[in-house]
């Protein structure tokens, strides 16, 4: 009957654990010593069953019972769905090898069927190949799909003989460990007409013959621990199904040790218990499949049923959760965790005019890092409507250490400034390790612009301030338009939060190099990354009060790093050397981490940020001013009141302008 030579997994095997003596000994005693030897240096050796030690320890390790148990898994339709619906199957059959079970139940709908001999022997065919992958026994019900005829030359009963022929009886039982399974048929069809429909109650009646061999197996089954049953269609559910079941649930209630009834059909998960007895209805492993609700049994998935002699264990898994540890190497969680944190690929800057259009080509380049092949999808999403990108997605596959360019011609139309958006560029990656495929977090990378074309920020609209939320918003300045010098400089701003974190990013572009400014618990922190470690400036406690506006500034003059707050000097620390200076970009209200992202993100307000390439402020103190002006020195100045689509506008010379991410917003100042 079964396609696939047995191999049994025992589920509950004899355990050695190190068990303790002592006060343990004597709480143990009950389950029987086998023996008590002495070691040479006189310490007793206490074994109790199977478990042995020589520590001393009151506490209880109750050995595991050893009564008979098994696993079985169970699997859904494979029919309704796509042609490679298969695939889906095979990767359950890769996950129940891990599993290793005593014997895999199917629930009917095995192939498409719906069709005349020679398909369906094809059909037929590519099902029973990918289950002889098994490692265990696996036993077919019939559904629908695999009697239904559809063409000339109808012959009667339709696919039975096929079935029969190529899959097994079309109703039939087998014990297994003081356990039954029964495989009942539903689709004998009407007996007047001989019409095979699973909607009709006349067509989902048992027949005489059928139930009379049912009978005869409950009867020879009544010493069993438990009789597990299996069909294709719910008839329980009525509707269509008419209310024939009711008569075959009477006989499963009366012979006493029934415990649970399995079937398919409907493509999702549903328990129904009747009387004490357990029904349930699996979803599909490759069938039509919504896939829209899983956690509501919308899925692909099995059932694994533990079968004691005194219970059933049941749970739901979906197809594809099962993981070969052993194909976890280190390669492959070192590779994966790479992906995942700091790998990006590198694009190039589109040239945006003064009128807003962009015409021009979007090259991105991807390198796999990995010591596996990746595949990658890329494309954009999101912007406004005036877009236009060719082709709108595409893909690769890179071998380890291999470099691609993938290219988009790119395209925006002049105007619509109040409805500027700029799309991201949306990249899909997955990992392809030795027999699996890892998939990578799904990465966004803002489109890089030139926009020094832009207008410079005026200066001279009504006062706001760049307002964030603490939940993944900040304003990115690119560091290629950055492009701070290396010697002298200042960075400075103003500040109004409503929390400070235990560590808190405020104007910084670290990562192992560069500069930060940092706002710890309220105690600021100044620091300048050279020859290769951190000069810090950090107040003495702290200091910032939420709910108030502070000015922070960080100052590094060659010979000391300074930082200022309020005016007022309040660290200083001897430092000189050459600044590293890193690709990241200088975030404000956050702190890069090694992709460029933020992290440490800021709740509240940040105004007036100015970074100079020359040391502003000497001395003890220097006179505050609320607005800053742009002067030859002037690298970056952000008065956070002018913005256009993404872009902060920035008032130095340099026209460089910030990008906003997230939620970061130009509003009133608090």
């Amino acid at each position: 009957m079964s396609v696939a030579s047995p191999r049994v997994l025992g589920i509950l095997s004899a355990c050695v654990l190190p068990l303790l003596t002592g006060p343990l000994a004597g709480s143990l005693a009950a389950q029987s010593v086998d023996t008590a030897v002495h070691r040479g240096d006189g310490r007793a050796v206490v074994e109790l069953r199977h478990i042995v030690t020589d520590r001393d320890s009151p506490a209880d390790l109750p050995l595991p019972d050893e009564e008979d148990a098994f696993l079985i898994a169970v699997f859904g339709d494979r029919t309704g769905g796509p042609a490679d619906g298969v695939k889906i199957l095979a990767e359950a059959v890769a996950d129940v090898n891990l599993l290793e079970p005593d014997l895999v139940m199917t629930v009917g709908d095995l192939i498409q069927g719906y069709n005349t001999t020679v398909p369906w022997l094809a059909q037929m065919l590519q099902f029973r190949l990918i289950m002889d992958q098994l490692l265990c026994p696996w036993f077919p019900v019939a559904g629908n799909h695999d009697v239904y005829w559809r063409g000339d030359a109808r012959p009667v009963g339709e696919h039975e003989a096929n079935y029969e022929t190529h899959f097994g009886p079309l109703w039939y039982a087998f014990e297994h460990k003081h356990t039954w399974f029964v495989v009942l048929y539903t689709d004998e069809g009407d007996p007047e007409t001989g019409e095979k429909n699973f909607s009709k109650p006349a067509s989902q009646r048992m027949s005489p013959e059928q139930f009379a061999w049912l009978d005869s197996v409950l009867e020879r089954a009544s010493d069993a621990d438990h009789v597990l049953v299996f069909l294709h269609h719910p008839r329980w559910l009525g509707g269509g199904y008419g209310d024939d079941w009711d008569r075959v649930h009477a006989r499963l209630l009366a012979a006493g040790n029934v415990s649970a009834v399995f079937a398919g059909h409907i493509h999702h998960m549903r328990y129904d218990p009747i009387d004490g007895l357990e029904y349930f209805t699996l979803a599909t492993v490759g069938g039509g499949q919504a896939g829209d609700l899983p956690e509501a049994g919308y899925l692909h998935q099995y059932h694994l049923v533990t079968v004691r002699p005194d219970r059933l264990s049941v749970a739901a898994y979906p197809v594809g959760t099962a993981i070969d540890p052993r194909e976890v190497t280190g390669d492959v969680a070192e590779d994966a965790r790479t992906l995942a944190s700091s790998w990006k690929p590198e694009l190039s800057t589109l040239a945006m005019e003064s009128d807003l259009s962009v015409d021009g080509t979007l090259e991105v380049t991807v390198t796999n890092p990995a010591r596996r092949a990746i595949e990658v999808g890329l494309g954009p999403e999101g912007g406004d409507v005036a877009w236009t990108f060719d082709p709108d997605h595409v893909h690769a596959r890179l071998d380890p250490g291999a470099s691609e360019t993938l290219r988009f011609r790119s395209w925006r139309s002049k105007g619509l400034a109040e409805s500027l958006a700029v799309p991201d560029l949306v990249l899909d990656c997955d990992y392809l390790g030795d027999g699996l495929r890892v998939p990578i977090p799904q990465k966004r990378l803002g489109l890089r612009l030139a926009v020094d074309s832009l207008p410079r920020a005026r200066g001279d609209v009504p006062d706001t301030a760049l307002r964030l939320d603490g939940s993944g918003d900040w304003v990115d300045v690119d560091h290629a338009l950055l492009d701070l010098p290396d010697g002298p400089f200042t960075v400075e701003g103003w500040v109004h939060a409503n929390t400070f974190r235990s560590r808190q990013g405020f104007l910084n572009k670290t990562q192992q190099a560069e500069f930060g400014v940092f706002l710890d618990g309220g105690r600021p922190a100044f620091l300048v990354h050279l020859d290769g470690r951190y000069a810090e400036a950090v107040a003495p406690e702290p200091m910032l009060e939420t709910g108030r506006w502070h000015h922070v500034a960080g100052v590094f003059d060659g010979e000391q790093v300074r930082l200022y707050v309020d005016g007022q000097r309040v660290a200083s620390h001897a430092a000189s050397g050459a600044r590293r200076i890193s690709p990241l970009p200088f975030l404000i209200g956050a702190d890069p981490d090694g992709a460029g992202g933020g992290v440490d993100a800021l709740d509240g307000a940040i105004d007036e940020v100015r970074i100079s390439s020359t040391a502003r402020y000497d001395g003890p103190s220097f006179r505050l001013t609320a607005r800053h002006l742009p002067d030859r020195d002037t690298v970056l100045l952000l008065h956070m009141d002018e913005g256009l689509g993404p872009w902060v506008l920035d008032a130095s010379p340099r026209q460089i302008h910030g990008t906003r991410v997230g939620e970061a917003r130009l509003g009133e100042r608090p």
